[in-house]
């Protein structure tokens, strides 16, 4: 077990930094801001069908 941590950790040495891209923080915001809205929208949207419920 400790053989395949050190091969990661070697590994994982050798990777370079590499930069979050721009469209990639788009991407990230525009999927939180997608999540968040549907939580809401659903949250919503259950208790206007079903008001017993909750």
């Amino acid at each position: 077990m400790s053989d395949e941590k050190s091969k990661i950790v070697e590994e994982m040495k050798k990777m370079e930094y590499e930069p979050i891209l721009p469209v990639e923080v788009a991407l990230v915001k525009w999927s939180i801001c997608l999540g968040v809205g549907l939580l809401v929208m659903f949250y919503f949207l259950s208790q206007f069908l079903f008001p017993g419920g909750h």
